[in-house]
């Protein structure tokens, strides 16, 4: 072989801190797993100043307390497939203070639906958390491991409370053949 064809087989390095910067960026969602169970949970996210910010608590997605060091898992906004796997440093914001405000100021404009003085509501009852990724990556690109990544599905109670939706003449006592 020569050397031209063994420089063009080898993979280019990534620049790790760059592609989750852009990442990060680009895609409002990605998952957070725990280091001893190894459970996910997909929450949606900001990104700001080189850290993920999160938000949870009533209300809000739902996120277990996190120990002091997760990994985040990255999707790619083309795909939606996995991007990126680094392991990130968790610290909890306290409310009130000049950085909680500054987290909160990005986290609310990205705030699907929320309702007025949701920024109040958070101060109240839900968790802002900021996640500094740290170290290489535990995968990326050219260095995934076989495993597909899937996870099974956690079961859900149901989503109807209460009594069923009223509907006018009632609900049909059987379907009825449609006639074309």
């Amino acid at each position: 072989m020569t050397e031209s064809s063994t420089d063009a087989a080898a993979p280019k390095p990534v620049n790790v801190t760059a592609l989750f910067a852009e990442g990060a960026a680009k895609s409002g969602m990605l998952w957070v797993q725990l280091p001893e169970s190894g459970e996910s949970y997909a929450v949606w996210h900001g990104w700001h100043d080189g850290r993920i910010l999160l938000v949870s608590g009533p209300g809000e997605q739902y996120l277990p307390w996190l120990p002091d060091h997760v990994r985040l898992v990255l999707r790619s906004k083309d795909s939606g497939g996995r991007l990126l796997v680094v392991n990130g440093q968790v610290e909890v914001l306290e409310a009130g203070t000049p950085e909680w405000q500054e987290a909160v100021d990005v986290l609310v404009p990205l705030r699907l639906n929320a309702a007025p003085g949701v920024a109040e509501r958070w101060a109240e009852v839900a968790v802002v958390r900021a996640v500094t990724p740290y170290g290489a990556a535990v995968e990326a690109p050219g260095s995934f491991g076989d495993a597909s990544g899937r996870a099974p599905v956690r079961p859900e109670g149901p989503t109807t409370v209460g009594r069923l939706p009223w509907h006018r003449g009632g609900r049909p006592q059987r379907r009825r053949r449609q006639r074309g």
